[in-house]
């Protein structure tokens, strides 16, 4: 099962389960769409994969499988000022 993750890696924008902002790489790295079409002209930079919209699941599915609640934050050199 994917592991939604409920945050920006790079900005650390909030990224909740129905979030249609959340953009993931092949290996489900997860950005918001800002960063990931602004910063990183669709090109994860953990891995090199391309980015497409997170899929959004369903409010009956979320109660069944809710997302994680892991906080991630990794630190990117391109990331280091905040996003205005």
């Amino acid at each position: 099962m994917m592991n939604l993750k409920p945050n920006c890696e790079c900005c650390d924008k909030d990224l909740p389960p129905a979030s249609c902002e959340a953009r993931i790489c092949t290996f489900e790295c997860t950005f918001c769409a800002t960063c990931a079409e602004h910063r990183f002209d669709n090109t994860c930079p953990n891995c090199g994969g391309n980015f497409v919209p997170r899929p959004v699941r369903p409010p009956e599915k979320l109660s069944r499988f809710p997302a994680s609640t892991e906080r991630v934050r990794k630190a990117h050199a391109v990331c280091a000022e905040p996003q205005t």
